[in-house]
């Protein structure tokens, strides 16, 4: 084993390989995804005879908390790689609390995170829509979207405020900082993004979308039941070409819902400790 830092288009094969396998979140082989979960920190890595990238893993330790990554080739699972991996960043940790970050989730790691002692703390859904036949939805009496790009950012981010206020673990950012984290991201679809208004002119839901992702959805509740957040997806697909994506919750019904409109299962993201 080697303490060098693998390439990027090495670790990129060997997540796409996992992603095909497993499915999960298909950022992950994106450069930025890649150097967070799998060149922070101390890395680690496993090569076969002929010196192929099999399997990588990557830690970072803090005073209140160790994180930590892995990746194992599907041809090369059930050899033990993983249970070095895992070992390796729990000895690495010295003690500190570890989390396991796995984008791909698989029957396989999770008996692994098992035996390890480790619990899963977040679990997300990632679903595509291939956006060969979107319902439609019409929108809800009473309510008018406008896109971000002709909306005030206020009403955004009142809109934002007022659909998850109400839910555990709340951020509650400041407008400033939300909108400058949104408007540093060139992904940011202003056109397809929008805001809904009621009759008088309060912001009531919005949809954010980020790229090929719908990123959030929010209704406030007076609204909720009413149809909004499903036309405010749908209302996105229709704007979006080749396909879409969204996670959400495990526990969340609303992946009923999606699937209701056509999105299908890709796979499982979660977090363990």
């Amino acid at each position: 084993m080697s303490h060098d830092h693998p390439d990027l288009t090495e670790l990129r094969a060997l997540a796409q390989a996992c992603l095909d396998a497993d499915g999960g979140l298909p950022l992950l082989t994106d450069d930025g995804l890649l150097r967070a979960r799998l060149r922070s920190g101390e890395t680690h890595e496993v090569r076969d005879g002929d010196g192929v990238l099999v399997a990588a893993a990557a830690v970072t330790v803090r005073e209140d908390g160790a994180a930590t990554s892995g990746l194992v080739h599907p041809d090369h699972r059930g050899q033990g790689h993983g249970r070095a991996l895992l070992g390796w960043a729990v000895e690495r940790a010295g003690g500190v609390p570890l989390t396991v970050t796995c984008e791909d989730v698989n029957p396989s790691a999770e008996r692994l995170y098992a035996r390890f002692g480790l619990e899963r703390t977040f679990a997300e859904a990632v679903m595509r829509h291939p956006l060969g036949s979107v319902p439609d939805v019409p929108v809800p009496a009473g309510t008018t979207l406008v896109p971000v790009a002709q909306a005030r950012l206020g009403d955004l981010f009142a809109a934002y405020v007022g659909s998850f206020r109400d839910r555990p673990g709340f951020p509650d950012p400041t407008e400033a900082a939300w909108l400058e984290e949104l408007d540093e991201d060139d992904e940011w679809r202003r056109d397809v993004s929008a805001v809904a208004l009621d009759e008088d002119g309060r912001p009531v839901g919005f949809v954010n979308v980020l790229g090929s992702w719908i990123d959030q959805v929010g209704v406030v509740p007076a609204w909720r039941g009413r149809g909004l957040g499903t036309h405010l997806v749908v209302r996105a697909l229709r704007a979006l070409d080749g396909e879409a994506w969204l996670t959400v919750n495990e526990d969340n019904p609303a992946q009923q819902l999606y699937a209701s409109l056509g999105f299908e299962r890709y796979g499982v993201r979660g977090r363990w400790r």
